[in-house]
């Protein structure tokens, strides 16, 4: 893997499963540390901010910390400033991430109600209780008054100590359908996502490499935007869905325990690359 400057890495199911870390992801981020390797952590993750997120890692051993981490709503909040400034925006997610949302007006559930204005923006975050029957009717109901759709992530699910869990993208087609609407994603796999991590790293996509437990939204979309891609076979990773993805990765590692070998950092054990 010459020519390899700096990491991307995905986070849920590449480092870590329900916030424990996986076998070897510490000892391994530790060595693209002692290597001088940039690295910038990315996620879809949107029931945790960015300062949540670090010290969450941090807790299990990760050397990271809040600069280290770009997360979906981060990335949405940046979208929203960019394009839809001063809107009114109904969030439907999971988990509390308003710290990473600075610049962005959000309203309740209710507003569009008697003397109210309604949302200009329906913002989608991560699904859970949250996305009811009554969540995605009132969401239906402002789409067809003219609202925007946007959408942190299309992740179908994703995975828990106990298994798969349905996640947004298992919703939001049915309702973009019903509404006749498309939503604009700005997380993974995003483009403008990929280029907002590449920026913030200050390094060219040819010379960064990406290593996702997602062989669509993490591992063919790094690659669409000329990054190098490396799947693992953690997390959410099952052979079906490899064997029917739309292209195939650069590479292929057990875990992310195999990656210091494969960029062929000093310590790290030699192993053939799959």
């Amino acid at each position: 893997m010459e020519g390899i400057r700096a990491v991307l890495i995905d986070i849920d199911g590449v480092l870590t499963v329900s916030w424990k870390a996986l076998p070897g992801a510490v000892a391994a981020m530790a060595r693209l540390r002692a290597a001088g390797l940039p690295l910038l952590l990315v996620t879809n993750t949107t029931s945790r901010t960015r300062a949540v997120v670090a010290g969450r890692l941090a807790r299990e051993g990760f050397p990271v910390g809040v600069d280290d981490i770009l997360t979906a709503p981060a990335a949405t909040a940046a979208y929203l400033r960019d394009h839809h400034p001063d809107a009114r925006c109904l969030l439907i997610n999971s988990g509390e991430v308003r710290a990473d949302l600075a610049g962005v007006e959000l309203v309740e559930e209710g507003a569009g109600g008697a003397g109210r204005a309604a949302p200009d923006v329906v913002v989608f975050g991560g699904a859970g209780e949250e996305f009811g029957y009554a969540a995605l009717n009132t969401a239906f109901r402002h789409l067809q008054r003219g609202a925007r759709l946007v959408a942190m992530h299309r992740n179908l699910y994703w995975r828990t100590a106990d298994g798969l869990d349905l996640d947004t993208g298992a919703f939001l087609p049915g309702l973009e359908r019903a509404a006749g609407v498309e939503a604009v994603v700005t997380g993974k796999p995003a483009e403008a996502f990929f280029a907002t991590a590449l920026a913030q790293l200050g390094a060219p996509a040819s010379e960064t490499l990406m290593v996702g437990d997602d062989i669509e939204s993490d591992v063919l979309a790094a690659q669409r935007c000329g990054l190098t891609g490396v799947l693992v076979k953690t997390g959410k990773y099952l052979p079906e869905t490899h064997r029917a993805a739309t292209g195939t990765p650069d590479r292929v590692l057990d875990s992310f325990a195999d990656l210091p070998a494969l960029l062929g950092l000093p310590g790290a054990p030699e192993r053939p690359a799959p």
